[in-house]
């Protein structure tokens, strides 16, 4: 087993919480939950800070900039004390079509346009978004490599990568995380990767936590999402599959009942249960989420409660398929 202290995210801060910057996207499009105004942002953004959250995570297509230049601009005299994270993969063209590109220019163009909109001379961790499956991993980490000699970046990571890329990677440069989907649904991409983990040291971060509000329960059935939330339009977002998602947790609700959890606390609890998961990226959309998120991370169970409980859990989910 890996010694926990010698990973990326178990040394800069004691809160292992991160704030997901797509929170923030607001009226900027692309990948985002919503409205939200610049004070409420701001507002949002301190308030992270002051309860003691340190690693704010963003990437361009949150809000198409948006997200990373409120982030700047609320933080910007925060810099030393604060961990950006920011990824390269995921631009756009001019009418917002997105694109989907690991090639080393544009790796390059977006790290420089991320500089200037978080208003810093560096990002503490700097990550390739997605795999492409016309580029091999190993190009655009040896331009990102140089930035890092240059004191641009001062880690490097890779995010939803496969076994087959981490192990290219770690040819070219030191790969310190791996950020991937983790939650109660979906465990593969961790598994995936699990080993390769522990034997380098590698810290994981999760998205997907709260699978966007389907396990805490702010997700019914037939919300009807603002045109600026990203669960509005995208493909990703299937309600046959949200359908039976939330008829599971009304399952498990039995289980949170008996052992006297939220969804939220179960939720944590899940994900911290696995190897080298070292910290949770969240994204509150208020100061109320924020608060409940972190009196969660104070109160989830652990030990042999959470053993029992996995127990229960296995029982009720064996032979589950959202498809």
């Amino acid at each position: 087993m890996a010694t926990k202290g010698k990973r990326l995210f178990s040394q800069f801060s004691p809160l292992p919480l991160g704030f997901g910057g797509g929170a923030l996207s607001g009226e900027g499009g692309g990948y985002g939950f919503g409205p939200i105004s610049d004070a409420e942002a701001q507002d949002l953004i301190r308030a992270a800070y002051e309860s003691g959250v340190r690693l704010f995570d963003t990437a361009p297509i949150y809000g198409f900039g948006l997200s990373e230049k409120r982030l700047g601009e609320g933080l910007k005299a925060l810099r030393e004390e604060i961990f950006f994270v920011s990824k390269s993969g995921i631009t756009w063209h001019d009418n917002k079509r997105v694109n989907l590109t690991n090639d080393p220019k544009v790796a390059k163009t977006m790290l420089e346009q991320t500089l200037r909109d978080l208003q810093t001379e560096y990002i503490d961790l700097y990550m390739v978004h997605w795999p492409d499956p016309q580029v091999d991993i190993r190009r655009p980490l040896e331009i990102l490599s140089q930035a890092q000699h240059e004191g641009k970046i001062r880690h490097l990571g890779l995010c939803n990568t496969t076994a087959e890329d981490l192990t290219l990677a770690i040819r070219v440069a030191k790969i310190e995380a791996v950020q991937s989907e983790l939650n109660l649904w979906n465990t593969e991409a961790h598994g995936g990767v699990e080993k390769m983990l522990t034997a380098h040291d590698i810290s994981f971060m999760s998205w997907g936590t709260l699978d966007k509000g389907i396990i805490t329960g702010t997700v019914k059935r037939k919300n009807q999402f603002h045109a600026d939330d990203s669960r509005s339009r995208a493909p990703w977002w299937r309600w046959d599959v949200v359908e039976k998602k939330l008829s599971k947790m009304q399952q498990l609700q039995a289980i949170f009942n008996e052992y006297k959890i939220s969804p939220l606390q179960f939720a944590l609890a899940f994900n911290f249960s696995f190897e080298n998961v070292d910290l949770v990226l969240v994204g509150p959309k208020s100061k109320a989420q924020l608060q409940t998120l972190l009196e969660g991370m104070r109160t989830y169970p652990t030990g042999e409660t959470w053993r029992q409980i996995k127990s229960d859990l296995d029982a009720v989910m064996a032979g589950w398929s959202a498809v």
